[in-house]
């Protein structure tokens, strides 16, 4: 992280002697020679946006994180392009390729393939424009009591979108006609400083859309920006806002945050704030009642091995995000229906209903993601048996892999109990065929053990309310 920010200060002095930042009030136009945006840094895919747009006769600009990530030296993830046409005629221009989405924000999404880039008409300040020869009024833009925005398709231009995007450092636009950079609220100034600030009033801001709190952690952790002190003060106070995201848009953030390849500085940054409660609240519960490093640790581990995988850009699973993160809640559980004469078995799937439940009023967990959940608990348990033609069975379980993975964290969080189980498993794959039955065969049989007394065979399904995905048992559905 260092080495970015050391990378960003050296980039830009060697700009100072070019540029003279202006104040939030002031436009810059940075011009091609002076930012060092080159063409060949952005996706063909995006420049065919933008060009058609150019040769259809309207605006077309670069803008928010691509933007940014080719000035601070980094490989863009994503390619936003903004236009003064709106999305019908945008999708006048591209026609077929053309999809458009969204009622609180009206958007076009432009296919290549399976690839799609993002294109948003300029938003305007809500209190009625000229528009060419036509007056738009404010009929599409409305927040609720809490100030939260829930319509915002107000049409305007450059000079008024800008003020409507959330950070500095994400208002930056690129524009195709000329290649220069379109400064209007010191984001280089912030890119230069490594400073995270909201343009406009922070507490507004926040109330206006909630999510802003976790992306200023997001993007701080992975910038290694420092959050500017007028937009770090709210988000102490303001989480509880979160509750009235929609649970499926939480789900989304939090795959961006923990699998950002920052995950463990993410999630120090929201215990920091007060708002990992807010995503996890029978974690952060138990986060409190730590024993011997446990819970915190093992999501520690969970949240390095996500991040070496990112990192060696290997594919990482939402479903084994969110195993790390409810293992410890749904252990608790567990040992409650223990203690009421639930079997083991029946006692870990009613503790993973009752805890996904729970989990579901915060964020949402798509019904694939469930089933894969419960697969790895419940292989956590299976993987002690290793006698005879078990370990066969199970190492060609579809979930096998993401269960091994998920015992090694487990060790590495410092329960040694495991770790003498989880050794024969990595021996075992590095064995043919042959020696894995031997090796298989070595292993002393279980010996029987005395069954606790059933009072529901299937108590889970007893409690599960009527919603489909809680009655769902532990099959082997497709990754």
């Amino acid at each position: 992280m260092q080495r970015l920010i050391h990378k960003i200060k050296s980039f830009f002095s060697a700009s100072d002697s070019d540029l003279s930042f202006q104040s939030p009030s002031k436009l810059k136009i940075i011009d091609r020679k002076q930012h060092g945006i080159s063409r060949k840094q952005i996706d063909k895919e995006a420049l065919d946006v933008l060009y058609g747009l150019k040769r259809a006769g309207y605006e077309a600009y670069l803008v928010g994180g691509g933007v940014r990530d080719i000035l601070l030296g980094l490989e863009p993830k994503d390619f936003d392009v903004v236009t003064n046409a709106e999305p019908e005629q945008v999708k006048a221009v591209f026609k077929s390729r053309c999809r458009l989405i969204g009622r609180r924000f009206r958007l076009a999404h432009v296919y290549f393939g399976r690839n799609a880039i993002e294109v948003a008409t300029f938003r305007g300040d809500g209190e009625g424009r000229q528009s060419g020869n036509r007056k738009q009024v404010n009929n599409t833009r409305a927040v609720d009591d809490s100030g939260r925005l829930v319509r915002d398709n107000v049409y305007g231009s450059i000079d008024e979108d800008v003020w409507r995007r959330d950070f500095t450092i994400n208002s930056l636009y690129y524009n195709i006609r000329d290649f220069s950079v379109v400064d209007y609220a010191d984001g280089m100034t912030d890119l230069r400083n490594g400073q995270l600030r909201l343009i406009g009033d922070p507490e507004t801001r926040y109330r206006e859309d909630p999510v802003r709190m976790i992306r200023a952690v997001r993007f701080a952790a992975k910038l290694g920006f420092e959050i500017e002190p007028r937009t770090k003060a709210p988000i102490y106070e303001l989480g509880h806002l979160l509750k009235d995201v929609s649970h499926a848009r939480m789900f989304e953030e939090v795959l961006k945050l923990f699998h950002s390849g920052v995950a463990i500085e993410v999630f120090e940054k929201l215990r920091h704030f007060g708002l990992f409660t807010f995503l996890f609240p029978q974690t952060h519960h138990l986060l409190s009642q730590e024993s011997e490093g446990f819970p915190r640790m093992l999501v520690i581990e969970a949240l390095k091995s996500t991040d070496a995988r990112i990192q060696a850009e290997k594919g990482v699973n939402p479903s084994f995000l969110f195993a790390a993160m409810l293992w410890e809640p749904m252990l608790q559980r567990m040992e409650q229906h223990l203690a009421e004469g639930f079997s083991r078995q029946d006692a870990m799937f009613a503790a993973a209903n009752d805890v996904i439940e729970q989990q579901i009023y915060s964020t949402s967990i798509p019904k694939r993601f469930i089933s894969q959940i419960k697969e790895i608990w419940s292989l956590q348990f299976r993987l002690l048996n290793r006698h005879g033609n078990r370990p066969q069975k199970l190492s060609g379980h579809p979930r096998f892999r993401a269960a091994y993975d998920f015992m090694g964290i487990r060790v590495a969080a410092g329960d040694d109990s495991l770790k003498e189980v989880f050794d024969w498993w990595t021996e075992y794959q590095n064995l043919d065929a042959v020696d894995q039955v031997a090796f298989a065969n070595d292993v002393e049989k279980p010996k029987g053990r005395s069954r606790r007394p059933r009072r529901n065979r299937n108590p889970y399904r007893k409690r599960s309310h009527g919603r489909g995905d809680q009655a769902e048992t532990v099959s082997s559905d497709d990754a």
